[in-house]
This record gives C-alpha cells, sequence and structure tokens, in this order.
C-alpha cells in the first residue's frame, strides 16, 4: 500500500522532535449500498475511501493527523505536522527499521467489487418481496444492501509493519404494519464478513419474513405494563443489553481514566457465577473479526468475566500505557481520519448451566424480551435505558400476548449480579457501535437469560 522506505521515512520524522513512538495507519477502503423503497431501488452509491493517519506518542500524550493527499509530498507535510505538534526540531534523524510480517487474511468466495449490482439487488427484492408478502397489512417495506472491502497497513516504530484486508456483507429490511390508521415496525439485519456468498448460509426470504412477522406481531400488542418485573432476554441481540449496559465499562478507553463502573475491580466477583462473558475478534468471518487490529496487533480471544469474577479488560495502546496491562487485540476506527481506541468485536455471555425451558417455566409473571432494540448508557455509572422491539408477557411459565412500548432501565453493575439464570442456545446479532473513534462494525450476543428483578417501563 506504501513503500517501506516512505514509512521508514515518515515515522522517523514523526520522532524527530521528541515523541516517543510513532504509528502510521494507511487505510483504502471500497464501500457500497443499495437501498430499495416499496419494490424500488431508489439509490446505488458506490464509495471509495483512502488516506493515512500518523500518530505519535510523548508518555500517554498522543499527537495525531491524517491526510487523504497520498503523495509523498503530502504523506511528509502529515508526518511533520504531528512532529511540529511533539516539540521543536532538534536535528535529530532517528532511523527506523521495518520488519514486514505476512497476516493470514480470511479467505473470501466473492469480493464485493466482482459482484454485479444486479445481483445484489435479486437479493435485495427477493428479502423485501417476501416481507410484502407475509400479510396484506404489511404497507411499506425498506431494505438496504451493504458490503465494505477493507484494506489497511499499520506501520509503527517498535519495526512492526502488517496489512490486512477484511470483506463484511450485510442485508436490512425493515417492514411496516397498518391496520385502522395505526404503524407499527419490524426490523431484521443480518450480517457477516464474508462477500455475497454469506446468502447461502443466510436466507434473503427468511429476513424479509421475520422482519414483517415482528411489525405484525407489534400491530396486535397491547401496552406493556409499567413496574419492577422478571424479565427473559432470548439471545442474539438480546446480547445489546451486556455491550451497552457492561461492554463499554469494560473498555480502557473509560477505565484508563478512571471513568468506568468497571475501573479497580479485577479479581472481584461482579456478575452471578453464571455469568461468563468474553470478546472474540477471531470468530471465522465474524461480523466484528478480524486479522489484526487498527494498532496492528492480532485480534484476541478474551475471557473478560469467568464465573461471575473480572478477569480482563479490552486494551489499546494509550491503554496499556496508562494501566500498565498487556494490548488485547481491541484497537479500531472507524477510519484514518479517526486516532485509535478501544473497542469491542464479538462480545458475547458465553452458554450457561440451564435449559432455556426451564427459564421460562420459572417465571411467574414478568416479560419476555425476544427481540430488543437501541438504547443508552453512562459508561461512568453503568445507568442504562434500551428498548424492547418485540415483547409478551409471561404468566405462570407460559409465553402470553404480544406487549409493545417496553423499555428496561437499570445499572450494569446491578443486572450483571441480578442475571439469575443463563441458558444454552447462544446466538449473536450484528450492529454497528458508535464511540470516540468513530462507528465500527459489532456483534453482540448471548443465550436466553433470566434477569430476577429490573424495571420495565411502560404504561401504568
Amino acid at each position: 500500500m506504501l513503500e517501506k522506505r516512505l514509512l521508514e521515512e515518515l515515522l522517523g520524522i514523526a520522532v524527530s522532535t521528541g515523541a516517543d513512538f510513532a504509528e502510521v495507519f494507511a487505510q483504502q477502503e471500497r464501500s457500497g449500498q443499495l437501498r430499495l423503497i416499496s419494490g424500488k431501488i431508489e439509490s446505488v452509491r458506490d464509495n471509495l475511501l483512502s488516506g493515512v493517519g500518523i500518530r505519535a506518542f510523548v508518555g500517554t500524550k498522543t499527537y495525531y493527523a491524517s491526510t487523504s493527499d497520498t503523495s509523498r509530498e503530502g504523506l511528509l507535510r502529515c508526518a511533520a505536522a504531528v512532529a511540529g505538534a511533539v516539540g521543536d526540531a532538534n536535528g535529530q534523524t532517528t532511523l527506523i527499521n521495518l520488519t514486514p510480517d505476512e497476516i493470514k487474511v480470511e479467505h473470501v468466495s466473492y469480493l464485493p467489487g466482482d459482484v454485479e449490482t444486479s445481483r445484489k439487488a435479486e437479493i435485495l427484492r427477493e428479502a423485501a418481496d417476501a416481507a410484502s408478502g407475509c400479510d396484506e397489512k404489511i404497507t411499506q417495506v425498506q431494505g438496504v444492501y451493504m458490503d465494505v472491502d477493507r484494506r489497511f497497513l499499520v506501520a509503527n516504530t517498535e519495526g512492526l509493519c502488517r496489512e490486512d484486508r477484511k470483506v463484511r456483507t450485510r442485508l436490512a429490511i425493515t417492514a411496516v404494519a397498518s391496520k385502522d390508521g395505526e404503524n407499527q415496525s419490524g426490523f431484521y439485519g443480518p450480517g457477516g464478513g464474508m462477500g455475497i456468498e454469506f446468502f447461502e448460509k443466510v436466507s434473503p426470504t427468511e429476513a424479509g419474513r421475520r422482519a414483517a412477522k415482528q411489525a405484525l406481531t407489534n400491530l396486535s400488542a397491547v401496552y406493556c405494563p409499567a413496574g419492577q418485573m422478571t424479565v427473559a432476554i432470548e439471545n442474539g441481540f438480546g446480547g445489546v443489553i451486556f455491550h451497552e449496559a457492561c461492554g463499554h465499562s469494560l473498555e480502557a478507553t473509560s477505565v484508563g481514566i478512571g471513568a468506568s463502573q468497571m475501573a479497580g475491580k479485577l479479581g472481584q466477583q461482579i456478575a452471578n457465577p453464571k455469568v461468563t462473558a468474553i470478546d472474540d475478534g477471531t470468530i471465522p468471518h465474524g461480523w466484528g473479526s478480524f486479522s489484526i487490529d487498527d494498532e496492528g496487533n492480532p485480534a484476541s480471544r478474551t475471557v473478560l468475566i469467568e464465573n461471575g469474577i473480572l478477569k480482563n479488560y479490552m486494551i489499546d495502546r494509550l491503554g496499556s500505557r496508562r494501566m500498565g496491562m498487556p494490548m488485547t487485540g481491541n484497537s479500531r476506527r472507524e477510519n484514518y481520519t479517526y486516532e485509535p481506541t478501544s473497542r469491542m468485536t464479538n462480545t458475547f455471555i458465553d452458554n450457561g448451566p440451564d435449559k432455556n425451558e426451564d427459564i421460562i417455566a420459572s417465571i411467574e409473571y414478568g416479560l419476555y424480551a425476544k427481540e430488543m432494540g437501541g438504547g443508552s448508557v453512562n459508561p461512568l455509572t453503568g445507568e442504562f435505558n434500551f428498548a424492547v422491539k418485540e415483547g409478551y408477557l409471561v404468566r405462570n411459565g407460559k409465553i402470553c400476548e404480544p406487549v409493545r412500548g417496553a423499555s428496561l432501565i437499570g445499572t450494569g453493575a446491578q443486572i450483571l449480579q441480578d442475571i439469575d439464570m443463563v441458558g444454552q442456545n447462544l446466538a449473536t446479532g450484528q450492529g454497528v457501535c458508535g464511540s470516540s473513534s468513530g462507528s465500527v462494525p459489532t456483534d453482540v450476543g448471548q443465550p436466553l437469560i433470566r434477569v430476577k428483578k429490573i424495571t420495565v417501563g411502560g404504561r401504568s
């Protein structure tokens, strides 16, 4: 992507004014998107992003500059800007010797650029037609087909020089059901670290039907009652609760500056002993997987919580310096214009000891959250509020009528203690997580779990 000699020159300039470490990140990314509304392809986009970011460290202070001018002159100016921010030129020359390292890149059968747009449109239409055909009450369907081919290189003053390539593909379907002037929506958005062959394992037809069925269920649902309840949260995207309420509090971004509810708690019992939580960027073709992170470190499987005990944090280079702990391969950024920081990859609560049927049967009265939606969280306090996209009341161990308008309100530290049953049907769901280094693809996941007591927002 960039020649070795040029990389060495850029790094030498970046540390020439007193920095103790420097890094070059070069990126070339092609992304495509097709958008469908009411049976018609409304837009087709094909974007190319190319640029370089250069970062220097002085202890735990960082200096960063980026440029889309990838000519030699443009890159030299970028490196000089970083060096100038660090300090005044001292006339010293630092010799950098890079050792390029071959990294095994995941095999992809079909790169996005090699697939005809018409084939992608067929998949989008298949999903939309399936949603529309579910019921006459489905009045509108919107769909998006997205793919990304991301190539990047990382080189630093420790001699590291590595490249990676990651392909991702995703289908997102939203269906609207209408009756007597009322509208309710349903959504399903599967994705994976693959090319169009992803749809050999995920059916566009089933994706469309799943979105439509959720909309139809919500159309017939009554409003959820409010109050404290026992809640069962289903697998897959239900893991967004852990991701938001607890996962962000385990990132060095917040832990390293003491702005986390989990700071200083390594080795402590922070969750029910049935809870084991893992961040794993090595899962083959995972939505949040990669070979190396955006600082060039190999992806890893990090056990965050084991049998309720806090074992690890997710740590990038800056967090490593602040905390005196090793990096875990969790440094990520949206693109070269962002300075990287510690982020989740594929993060999930692992399978537990309880049978799924026993979890539902154990609830005398409560809520079954089949599908979770978005929400908000404060990493310092762990306070969260999440919408339930599809929910049902549970009475006497049986799933009963659907409810809508439900939300789950609590704190991350408390919900970890109150998860008292963990099932055995681990699955993941795909999303995009936003933080200080931009938006990155992340997987969330869990088996069916039971929270013995949580505040449910609804109608009194």
